[in-house]
């Protein structure tokens, strides 16, 4: 079959669909991935691609300084004002995507699926929601995507409903132009949400280990395990990384990602700071931050690299707390040190320190060098996070996450 998995967001958002991609061409799928123009070098599979780049987004996601919080009802509409002319433009794409790649099936992201939907529907060929979220209701956690706070049963899927109500204007006027310029009859927002989660699955590409599936969602929503991205091919350590590495014990590694654009310089002194008062080694990854920290034969600065060659290498990984990131260092079997930024991140977090594989975060905006210190002490120290992140890392490796889609995808082929 001809798949199209449509993405659309930071390198996180990205990264699981090149993974889940190989694994459907080595079952002998044509695969396409569409996404934003910036990853084209880095996805190593036929490629279209969508309007936008989220590095112009993200910085405004946090407010004007990139101080303030991004969780929480008003950050979440914040960014949905903010993306509003993204969405807008991913539309078009995605019909354009489509008319160039003539898919017999389409998986796409959460960020994409209300508009790709529609196009799947104009074309008369399935699709699947890919997410890396658990975005539907539940009573199980408080919604994902203002940080998953806890808020009693009830008010868990009272919250989540009334969230998933609120994100209907970021869509409504690009699904209204889209149905009509693909001759489909128009119906309200939550109409054509209840037909899509019924009519189709939605797969979540995270480890149930990690998220236990919630007995409340219906049969259409499943967890299905981790999609872990591809390794680039011909890849090889640079030397200087094997060279710190052989020099002393496990560094830890830190790294914010695409999550803290334009503080690389700001966060720079903290962070060093960090790492002197705990007495650890590090590997300091720039991300879309630009972080280069200098701090003599202790501290290693270092561009983009694989996580699962880097990760397990390390005495601990501080990360942003991305759906992405979060499950590369799982497997990895370290322990973490969350330091989440926005959405779904906070949520993370809390998995993370519920597993018993992190001490608790430490949210950007509060980042200091003591309390950074801090939980790099306890993260290296405390056996029962080591342990505890071993046992997490074997059980993700008895999951096969994209086996569901690959069988889902046969019942789905067309009658010759």
């Amino acid at each position: 079959m001809r798949v199209l998995i449509v993405t659309s967001g930071s390198t996180g958002d990205v990264a699981p669909y090149t993974g889940l991609g190989a694994r459907l061409r080595e079952a002998g799928h044509e695969v396409t991935l569409a996404t934003h123009e910036p990853f084209r070098d880095t996805v190593e599979l036929p490629f279209v691609p969508l309007p936008g780049d989220l590095r112009e987004i993200l910085p405004q996601a946090r407010g004007q300084d990139g101080s303030g919080s991004g969780t929480g009802p008003r950050a979440l509409l914040r960014l949905m004002r903010i993306a509003r002319p993204l969405v807008a433009e991913l539309g078009d794409g995605i019909v354009r995507a489509v008319e160039q790649t003539r898919p017999d099936a389409m998986l796409l992201s959460t960020v994409v699926a209300p508009l790709g939907y529609q196009v799947a529907e104009a074309a008369g060929i399935p699709w699947a929601g890919v997410f890396l979220q658990p975005v539907f209701p539940t009573g199980d956690f408080g919604p994902v995507l203002i940080g998953g706070r806890p808020l009693g049963r009830l008010g868990n899927r009272l919250t989540g409903r009334f969230l998933e109500s609120a994100a209907h204007p970021l869509y409504a006027r690009p699904v209204r132009d889209l149905r009509r310029r693909l001759g489909l009859p128009q119906r309200g927002m939550a109409a054509l949400q209840r037909a899509q989660q019924h009519r189709w699955p939605t797969f979540h590409g995270f480890s149930p280990t990690v998220v236990p599936r919630p007995a409340d969602w219906p049969a259409s929503q499943e967890v299905v395990g981790y999609w872990w991205p591809e390794r680039p091919s011909g890849w090889t350590p640079p030397r200087e990384v094997e060279a710190f590495l052989a020099a002393g014990p496990a560094p830890v590694f830190i790294g914010f990602g695409s999550m803290a654009a334009g503080r690389g310089e700001r966060l720079a002194a903290p962070v060093l700071e960090a790492v002197t008062k705990a007495g650890v080694r590090a590997i300091v990854q720039a991300g879309w931050s630009g972080l280069t920290v200098a701090g003599g034969p202790d501290v290693l600065s270092v561009g983009p690299m694989p996580h699962d060659w880097l990760f397990p290498r390390m005495a601990a990984v501080v990360h942003h707390s991305g759906a992405g990131t979060t499950a590369a260092g799982l497997r990895a079997g370290v322990p973490a040190v969350p330091v989440p930024v926005l959405a779904d991140q906070p949520f993370w977090a809390r998995r993370l320190r519920e597993l018993g594989v992190a001490p608790a975060g430490v949210p950007l905006p509060r980042l200091t060098a003591d309390r950074l210190a801090g939980a790099l002490r306890a993260a290296t120290t405390d056996p029962r996070h080591a342990a505890r992140a071993q046992e997490v890392a074997a059980a993700l490796r008895t999951e096969d996450g994209a086996a569901r889609i690959i069988a889902w995808l046969k019942t789905q082929q067309p009658s010759s």
